[in-house]
């Protein structure tokens, strides 16, 4: 049986981990398997190896999965995408015939999925670089992400940008608060929020603070000492740093 020469590419160790150690149990198709924690990373690994197949996370932060393959010119491999995206990219791969494993993956699904790549891959049925470059810029684009999936310790939740009403750094960890007062844990630090969320939703107005201005940011007070303050009525400080862009970015609404 002909196989195929694997990277997985994810910035969590569990997650990379985890997703070889399935490789390396349940999908004899595979071999010379190697790992990678950050693009740059895969990128160096990606001209070492010459994989044919990319199992690649979506959300990394400095460079995302999505700047990962945009970066490679004329790329031979195929690619799977692991994610926790949104309900949009999902629906956004299915019709465009992409290989995805939504997270948490299962057994199940990554043996269909590997079967599909082996069977696809090198010939027509494979995606073009062209191809597979404007799916990226029709998922990508920010007015049609309403959405997101925040990864929590017990699995995933789909949630609204509307509802979410501010993110706060806790360690490597991000709280999310939401509009009908309860709160998420995410795995997720808050960088990887900041990359990720629609910019013209959410501002990062303090290293450890993330709030929604389109939809929950009431006023801003200086008398308080430069706080944002939300729709619930709770005071987000705003950074001196940050404070003239957040006036700029809050002026253009």
């Amino acid at each position: 049986m002909r196989k195929l020469k694997a990277i997985v590419v994810d910035d969590e160790f569990n997650a990379r981990s985890n997703l070889k150690l399935l490789l390396d149990e349940f999908c004899p198709e595979i071999e010379g398997l190697e790992t990678a924690e950050s693009a740059a990373d895969a990128r160096l690994k990606i001209a070492n190896l010459n994989p044919d197949v990319v199992f690649l996370d979506i959300a990394m932060p400095n460079e995302d999965g999505f700047m990962l393959l945009k970066s490679i010119p004329n790329p031979t491999f195929s690619v799977v995408f692991t994610t926790a995206y949104n309900e949009f990219a999902l629906k956004a791969f299915k019709a465009n015939a992409i290989d995805y494993l939504e997270k948490p993956i299962s057994i199940e699904d990554l043996q269909n999925a590997t079967k599909k790549t082996l069977k696809m891959h090198g010939t027509t049925e494979q995606r073009t670089t062209k191809e597979l470059n404007e799916f990226i810029e029709e998922v990508i684009e920010p007015k049609a992400i309403d959405r997101i999936s925040i990864p929590t310790r017990d699995g995933y939740i789909i949630l609204k940008n509307k509802e979410i009403m501010h993110l706060e750094a806790s360690d490597n960890y991000t709280m999310i608060y939401l509009n009908n007062g309860k709160r998420h844990l995410s795995s997720k630090n808050i960088k990887i929020y900041e990359l990720n969320l629609d910019v013209s939703v959410f501002y990062r107005v303090h290293k450890s603070h993330i709030i929604n201005v389109k939809d929950h940011l009431k006023e801003f007070s200086r008398s308080e000492g430069n706080v944002a303050i939300l729709s619930s009525g709770k005071l987000v400080p705003v950074s001196r740093r940050k404070l003239t862009d957040f006036l700029n970015h809050i002026n253009t609404f």
